[in-house]
This record gives C-alpha cells, sequence and structure tokens, in this order.
C-alpha cells in the first residue's frame, strides 16, 4: 500500500494498493507522480499525486508582470560611482499615504524615500525624505539598513509617518565589536510642502540591540485596530545562536504590538491592554506573537483583518504564516513544519505550524506579499501575491477558510528578476 500524510497531525490517507513487494519509492521528473517499483511483479507505476479531500490546483495562471512605471527617472540617484563602480538602487518598500492624493511612495534601502503620482506614465520622482545620513548600508550586508515604511492611518490628519532602519554604528576601539541597532521611528511632513518630509523630526519609538547584522525583519504596518505591528528577526547568524525566538524576555525573533497615539511609563508610545503577555513576569509586554526567524514581509487582509507573514526558512523550507494572538511559531525549535535542529520538536499544540511550504528546490528565500482587494483583477480578490527572491518566482496562493487549508497555489509568469 502506498499512503500519504498531507501535513503533520493529519491521519494517513490511503493513495494506492495491490503492490505485492513495493520497494523505495521516488518522485518522477516532473514531480506530479510518485513512481512504485514492485519487485516481485517487475513493475513500475506511477501514482498521481492526487490526494483526496486534499486537492490542489497549481495550474499557471493567465497573467504576466508588467513594468508599472516604464519612463520613472529616480532623483537623485545615480547608478555608478565617478570610478565606475555599480550602485544598485534597491527599492524596498511601495506604497501610499491613504490621504486620497493618489502619489506613490518608495522607500529605497539606502535611507531615501521617493514620491511621484501613481500615473504610469509618470516621468521623475521627488525626494520625499533623505536620512542617508544616519543609515547604515552596505551591499555586502544588505539586510541592514531602511527596511520599513508606513504611515499613520489618518495622515491627512496628523502629517505623521513611521520608518524602521539600521543606524549608522557608532565609531569602537580597534577589536571590539561595533554597537549594532534597528531603530523604529516617527516622522512628520513638512508644514509648507506635502511632497517633502522634515528629517529633523524624528522621534525615537524603539531601539533593538542586536547582536550580527542580520535577520533584522523590519516590516512595520498598521493593523485595522489602529496599533502598529513591529517586526524583528531573531538577531541573525544561523540556528539562532541566542534562542531568541523562543525568549519571551527579548523584542528579537517577534512580533511586537504598540500604541503610537499615547506615551506612558517613560516611552513615546503606549501598551495596548490587550496584549497577549501584558503583566507576566520576565515577559515583554509589546510582544504579540513569537518563535520567529526573520519574516520578510507581512501585511494584513482589508477585508478581513488576517495578518499574513512570509518567513524566510534557514536549511529546507520557505514558509506562509496567518498571525493569531500569543501564537507560537517554532523557531529555533521548527523550521516550518519540521522538527529542527539537536532541540527540533514534532508538531505539537504549543506551536503553530504554516498554512504553506515551499522547498528550497523551488526558492530560497520568500517574500511576502498582500492578499489582494482590488478591482482590476476580479479573478484574484482574496488570493495571496508572494514571491521568492533568489528564483524570482511569483505566486497566487488560496486559503480555504471553511476546510482551513490551502486549496491553490498558482504561479504567475515572471520577469525573472530578484523580488525586494
Amino acid at each position: 500500500k502506498l499512503w500519504v500524510i498531507p501535513r503533520p497531525g493529519v491521519k494517513p490517507i490511503l493513495l494506492a494498493e495491490g503492490f505485492k513487494a513495493a520497494a523505495d519509492i521516488c518522485l518522477d521528473p516532473s514531480g506530479q507522480n510518485i513512481l512504485v517499483p514492485d519487485m516481485t511483479n517487475g513493475t513500475l507505476t506511477a501514482v498521481p499525486i492526487k490526494i483526496p479531500g486534499w486537492e490542489l490546483d497549481d495550474s499557471p495562471l493567465p497573467l504576466e508582470t508588467a513594468v508599472a512605471f516604464p519612463d520613472l527617472k529616480w532623483t537623485g540617484w545615480k547608478g555608478e560611482t565617478d570610478t565606475g563602480k555599480i550602485v544598485p538602487i534597491r527599492p524596498i518598500v511601495l506604497t501610499h499615504a491613504g490621504d486620497g492624493s493618489n502619489r506613490v511612495f518608495v522607500a529605497t534601502e539606502q535611507g531615501v524615500v521617493h514620491v511621484f503620482p501613481n500615473d504610469q506614465a509618470a516621468k521623475e520622482t521627488r525626494i520625499f525624505l533623505d536620512i542617508q545620513d544616519r543609515v547604515s548600508y552596505n551591499d555586502n550586508q544588505n539586510e541592514e539598513g531602511f527596511l520599513g515604511l508606513c504611515f499613520h492611518p489618518k495622515y491627512k490628519e496628523t502629517g505623521e509617518f513611521f520608518v524602521f532602519y539600521t543606524p549608522k554604528y557608532q565609531m569602537v576601539p580597534k577589536g571590539k565589536k561595533a554597537d549594532m541597532k534597528n531603530r523604529v521611528s516617527r516622522f512628520k511632513v513638512s508644514k509648507d510642502d506635502p511632497n517633502k518630509a522634515d528629517p529633523a523630526s524624528e522621534e525615537v519609538l524603539l531601539s533593538f540591540d542586536k547582536p550580527y547584522w542580520n535577520h533584522d525583519g523590519g516590516t512595520i504596518c498598521f493593523g485595522p485596530d489602529g496599533y502598529l505591528y513591529v517586526v524583528h528577526g531573531d538577531g541573525g547568524a544561523g540556528n539562532d545562536p541566542h534562542e531568541n525566538g523562543q525568549n519571551l524576555n527579548t523584542h528579537l525573533g517577534k512580533i511586537l504590538r504598540i500604541d503610537i497615539n499615547k506615551k506612558e511609563e517613560g516611552r513615546n508610545y503606549a501598551i495596548p491592554k490587550d496584549n497577549p503577555f501584558v503583566g507576566k513576569t520576565d515577559v515583554k509586554p509589546e510582544i504579540w506573537s513569537y518563535g520567529w526567524r526573520n519574516i520578510w514581509r507581512m501585511s494584513f487582509d482589508r477585508k478581513t483583518g488576517q495578518l499574513w507573514a512570509g518567513e524566510v526558512g534557514q536549511n529546507l523550507w520557505e514558509e506562509i504564516n496567518i498571525v493569531q494572538k500569543g501564537g507560537n511559531y517554532g523557531w529555533n525549535r521548527r523550521e516550518s513544519q519540521h522538527p529542527f535542529g539537536e532541540k527540533g520538536v514534532a508538531q505539537n499544540d504549543q506551536m503553530i505550524d504554516p498554512i504553506w511550504e515551499y522547498h528550497h528546490d523551488i526558492g530560497k528565500s520568500i517574500t511576502g506579499g498582500h492578499v489582494y482587494r482590488g478591482s482590476r483583477l476580479p479573478e484574484l480578490d482574496g488570493w495571496y501575491l508572494y514571491a521568492d527572491y533568489v528564483s524570482a518566482k511569483i505566486w497566487a496562493l488560496k486559503y480555504d477558510e471553511t476546510k482551513k487549508r490551502v486549496v491553490a497555489n498558482r504561479p504567475i509568469k515572471d520577469r525573472a528578476a530578484p523580488i525586494l
């Protein structure tokens, strides 16, 4: 008999039977069939991977990507230095202000935020904010820099927006370790020009001490509750050597939730009273969920309010999660749906597994996206669009709330360009 386990915790399902002496199985070159050799019968049987009750549509969508602003020039950016060294621009966030102005804001990892009309015929940008003087960015350490940007839900009234960035390292004596940090700050638009922010208006809200340069996370976004959600990775290196993911007394390896409309207890923000760990001893009250390695982009479904996160894996697996209040997502005891390392554990009720995973044969660094709620492509309504930075592949994923599982993961024709 040939059995299949759709995912950890689910009972095995019979896929095929009648073999006399089945030997080692493997996939065929298409990846769509399991090959079963039968030593007694002298046969090789191809069994389609179609699991009863777990059917999945992975057929390509009849869509393809296109350049949105083909004639756009980035003000102030030169593609190379005077000596001919190539300088990548690295646009890292594309968003809007929610103020009805129909403007697009693009932040670059170097520390510049550009603004331009949401018009495919747009010719050039204006510089909305330039804080390169305080942002640390190096092409060889490109998980640092300007990593997050979002606007106050009432930006039209407040003129406030928020950024996540790596401040420049402080000078240290030779042989000493640099003081590495990340920072979440509030800025304000200038009083006399809506297309220009005031770089002197910075107010630091959160400061993270980190042991290594990588796994910074950096997504910041407002939830439907009006609170600011902030993600920071586990602190870097490999295997989470300081075990920050499972340590509730650090902000590293966590999603945080704060109230930026109030200030209390010496902070430039307040702690929402319904945060899951408020009042607990030796636990950071800002924590919303934990057990994260390095979420690279999270977003709220603007219709359902669900928080989606793309979690970058280490050895073998990339994953997609729907985030629950107070949830433990397993790192570094689990990588996606699998035990990880010497302290790895099996699937259990205390840790939440992702709704979807893919192997490093397919891609090696997920870029989480958004649940599409636009009007131009109604066939994508409710589909989660995401990509992989290394393989440059793009997919649309459909999660069925009734069945509590993914029912489709369909590729979209890409342009073979890295997706930051």
